[in-house]
């Protein structure tokens, strides 16, 4: 045999990164105010409910979403003690729990509130966009709103119904700050549910999560399944004024009658032969609105494919934005397509977070855990914006502008470790050959 298998009596464990998860939600007030919460008929339970939801962070900051995950670590001292937890709920408790905060908790003011509140106490960087140059030179903080589905065919869970995509799930909103894409809120919905129902509502609470960490000016960008004139006048009210980039959607509109508009009024632009952009602005008088609303448009005409194809009947797209931004027209739809990123973060939420399929046949218990999952996803995504400019990072990339989720989680968080009480003192020890031993020591001090 190469090896020789034994079982030592060293408390070892495979996730020291926990230790900086427990850090950071020690900034926050989450776990006290869960406590002060009373659920009917659990007036002083065995079990804090700030334990069972730290617990089940824990779990979502390894990627781990399943109740039955928490097994794994009920006799683990390190899990307990990173997380500062008296007590590691069972698999049904934690199940049972959730179900009953769910349904008698304020949660979604509390998670979001203490996120924004972690996010602003720690400094996480917030990357703007800069428009203009000299004495015009502006910045703005994005904050992407978009709706994306979640795939849940093959299952009788409560609310999974049919989603645009065309399979059975749910179909969540999320709001992202920054270039580094925080989530500051979301919100579970039915498959079935149209993306623009209930976000006049989703935007405002998004608007003041977002102004709880930012100081800058915010620039909200949404696709055209959010074209409402709700919408637009959530951003203009006086109380909010926020700037915006929000795609029109054509309705009734045709191809044909824009281009006539773009030909009139717009400016050309020959990019090949055969292929004429037309781009220009005009201004709309918007109900409820005080001002009229800058519209840009671009209006792409072709008559020859690239491949040199001559076309009997030229093809013609158009794209058209509703915007508050006095800026030339090609940079405000350049802005907009930044807007894209937010599919990145969809995917790590998904994915890397293992949310896609949520573990729970109930609908509140699966949006209270959609709203811890953006509680662990903020943190992971604060770490690895930390740990980015870290000269001790291993096979550092300077032209990074984030660290993907999964990476945090495997560099990070599954990190291993040896427990040692000494001294009356608690030591974690790293092995020598230990890559990332120099960046989490680093994090830890920082964050302690």
């Amino acid at each position: 045999m190469k090896f020789i298998i034994e079982q030592s009596d060293e408390h070892l464990t495979p996730v020291a990164g926990l230790a900086l998860v427990g850090e950071i939600i020690d900034h926050t007030a989450l776990k006290f105010r869960l406590n002060k919460t009373r659920i009917p008929g659990v007036s002083s339970p065995d079990i804090s409910h700030g334990d069972v939801i730290t617990s089940y962070i824990g779990l979502l900051c390894q990627g781990r979403s399943d109740f039955d995950h928490i097994e794994l670590f009920r006799d683990d001292p390190f899990f307990a003690a990173a997380l500062d937890i008296q007590d590691v709920p069972s698999s049904p408790t934690l199940r049972q729990r959730l179900d009953m905060i769910a349904h008698s908790v304020p949660y979604q003011e509390i998670i979001l509130e203490e996120t924004a509140r972690f996010l602003k106490k720690l400094k996480a960087p917030v990357t703007p966009v800069t428009l203009g140059s000299g004495e015009q030179k502006r910045q703005y903080v994005p904050l992407d709103i978009d709706v994306t589905p979640f795939d849940n065919s093959n299952s009788k869970k409560e609310g999974v119904s049919r989603t645009y995509k065309g399979y059975d799930g749910y179909a969540p909103i999320f709001a992202y700050l920054g270039k580094e894409g925080y989530c500051v809120n979301t919100e579970l919905r039915a498959g079935k549910q149209h993306c623009q129902k209930g976000t006049p509502d989703f935007l405002r609470r998004a608007l003041t999560f977002a102004r709880a960490i930012t100081s800058l000016p915010l620039l909200v960008r949404m696709d055209g399944g959010n074209d409402s004139q709700d919408n637009l006048q959530v951003c203009l009210d006086p109380e909010i004024k926020a700037d915006f980039i929000i795609k029109r959607n054509l309705r009734k509109e045709t191809p044909e009658a824009w281009l006539a508009v773009a030909k009139e009024n717009g400016n050309a632009t020959v990019e090949r032969e055969g292929k004429t952009v037309y781009r220009g602005h005009q201004m709309v008088k918007i109900e409820g609105a005080d001002t009229p609303v800058r519209l840009v448009y671009k209006v792409t005409e072709r008559t020859i494919l690239r491949s040199g194809q001559l076309l009997l009947v030229p093809e013609i797209e158009v794209e058209t934005y509703w915007t508050t931004l006095p800026d030339p027209v090609e940079e405000v739809i350049a802005l907009y397509h930044d807007h894209g990123t937010s599919e990145q973060f969809h995917s790590e939420i998904k994915n890397d977070l293992d949310l896609e399929r949520l573990p729970s046949g109930k609908f509140a218990t699966n949006n209270l855990v959609l709203h811890l999952g953006i509680f662990a996803y903020n943190i992971l995504r604060l770490l690895g914006q930390f740990s980015l400019p870290l000269k001790e990072v291993p096979l550092r990339n300077k032209k990074a502008q984030r660290r993907r989720l999964r990476t945090v989680i495997q560099n990070l968080i599954t990190i291993a470790s040896r427990l040692v009480h000494h001294a009356r003192q608690v030591k974690l020890r790293f092995g020598r050959h230990s890559p990332w031993y120099p960046a989490f020591r680093y994090l830890y001090k920082a964050l302690a």
